[in-house]
């Protein structure tokens, strides 16, 4: 992606991905680039489901080009995937209130705004976890997107976690794990649970798509993804 968007784009498309979360860096974009990757999208017929951003996006400063850019690609959630320093149960509760400011503003733009979990939200604080505090202080249309991956790091139950938050869990960002390998791990090929996952997803999350994310692994980037594709199918029978 950093290299050539465009090709990222068409080559994943044509493996058989039907859609996608651009990453941080598509904020940069003019409104023109823009364009271009929202006519190759519909060129392929995918789409560009959400989009991944920093701490940054979610501002008074920062939240209008992302509205700006996400409009133009027909993305529907604006996420957070990182919430930057923070520390105690009152600075996630921070975190949550910028949410709602920012899901205020994105409502008139018909879209909608997320938050990603890493292994931290899943770290208890005086016995509650950040995640929970992010979960009950925002409204039901903020999207729980949960990273499977560092659910299972953290020690916590993934499925647990769905069925406790009926109804938010509207993407699942399938990244696996594994004890002895860590993240060097294809999709499907760890230690995540994902017929119990996509169970619980689809029965109470209220899951509208899957996304695989893949930290890291020692094949080349289109075939790691490539694999991961085929690993999806067999999953779910395809």
């Amino acid at each position: 992606m950093a290299k050539d968007v465009i090709h990222s784009v068409k080559t994943c498309a044509r493996m058989g991905y039907p859609g996608f979360e651009f990453y941080g860096n598509y904020v940069s974009w003019t409104t023109d680039f823009a364009r271009e990757v929202r006519k190759v999208l519909d060129d392929l017929n995918v789409k560009c489901y959400s989009t991944h951003n920093g701490a940054n996006v979610f501002t008074p400063e920062g939240i209008g080009k992302a509205i700006e850019i996400n409009t133009i690609l027909g993305s529907n959630y604006i996420v957070q995937a990182s919430a930057g320093r923070v520390t105690g149960l009152d600075g996630w509760k921070g975190v949550a209130d910028r949410l709602v400011a920012a899901y205020d503003k994105t409502k008139a733009a018909q879209l909608k705004v997320g938050y990603h979990n890493h292994a931290t939200e899943f770290k208890a604080i005086d016995g509650e976890l950040p995640l929970a505090v992010i979960a009950r202080n925002t409204p039901r249309e903020v999207m729980m997107q949960l990273d499977v991956g560092t659910c299972l790091e953290a020690g916590q139950d993934p499925v647990k976690w769905i069925n406790d938050n009926p109804g938010r869990i509207t993407c699942v960002h399938c990244k696996d794990y594994s004890k002895e390998k860590g993240y060097r791990v294809l999709f499907g090929e760890g230690d995540a649970p994902w017929k119990q996952i996509m169970k619980a997803a689809e029965s109470t999350g209220g899951v509208e798509f899957y996304l695989i994310e893949q930290e890291g692994y020692d094949l080349p980037p289109f075939e790691t993804v490539e694999r991961c594709l085929a690993n999806a199918k067999k999953l779910q029978g395809a």
